[in-house]
């Protein structure tokens, strides 16, 4: 129990943007705007020197996905210790849910499924996919993801570590915001695939940062675990595609 209680509070140190070493504090305060930041112990260098700076640097360094960046972000700002972490975990979860089935209408409309002349049945149809797109597809996605990093890591998961991997996984996909600039300006269904990918690169680094792994494994990883979410995306579209023809069958008569 010590041991793994002292796994625990090493895990939740803060960490070094350079190497990822545990560090016990980052900076030293004398004064109110008076701050000194320390070094690691490990590599000689400032522990983390986006403290002082200001957060469009760090979002340029985030989308640039450098992992002193995302090291920052996911050891030093969303830290047990100083934020609510289940409440940092909830809220991101029902944002991701919420892009991700914006998203799936995006497509909807895009392909020409989604319009004024649908019928009642079709719509209620177009919901259901939308809903086993959002749920069962990143339900499975997560499922394969955790598999995955598993074989990757080569030992068992605990719940808390599962959490953070969880977290990682959804503060990485900040691209999915850039879907919102779609309701003011109207773009073709690459810019989607684009953002999508974006969305993957962010999160293997991400996993990266979080597991201390190769990025090779993250890279695989992460790839099974979205074609398994691209797979069971189709399953809906083709009983929908059929439910249309059979429904066109009909109204003819």
């Amino acid at each position: 129990m010590q041991t793994g209680r002292a796994r625990e509070s090493k895990k939740m140190e803060p960490r070094c943007v350079e190497c990822g070493f545990p560090i016990k504090t980052l900076f030293v305060q004398y004064s109110p705007g008076n701050i000194r930041l320390m070094r690691c112990e490990n590599c000689k260098a400032v522990a983390d020197e986006y403290i002082e700076c200001e957060f469009m640097i760090i979002s340029i360094d985030l989308i640039l996905h450098k992992t002193k960046a995302y090291r920052h972000l996911l050891f030093n700002v969303i830290n047990q210790h100083t934020v609510n972490f289940e409440g940092s975990l909830w809220k991101s979860i029902f944002a991701f849910l919420l892009l991700d089935a914006y998203r799936s209408l995006l497509l909807k409309r895009n392909e020409g499924e989604w319009g004024s002349s649908m019928s009642f049945s079709s719509i209620v149809w177009t919901f259901q996919e939308i809903i086993v797109d959002v749920f069962v597809g990143n339900f499975v996605f997560l499922c394969i993801l955790l598999l995955s990093m598993r074989l990757v890591l080569n030992s068992t998961i605990q719940i808390s570590r599962c959490k953070d991997i969880l977290l990682a996984v959804l503060v990485s996909s900040y691209f999915k915001i850039f879907l919102i600039a779609t309701m003011v300006w109207e773009f073709p269904s690459s810019v989607i695939f684009i953002i999508d990918l974006f969305v993957l690169s962010s999160n293997t680094v991400a996993l990266k940062v979080i597991t201390d792994s190769t990025m090779n494994r993250c890279i695989a990883a992460c790839f099974c675990a979205q074609a398994a979410k691209l797979l069971v995306s189709q399953v809906p579209a083709r009983r929908l595609l059929r439910f249309e023809n059979i429904d066109r069958s009909f109204s003819l008569y």
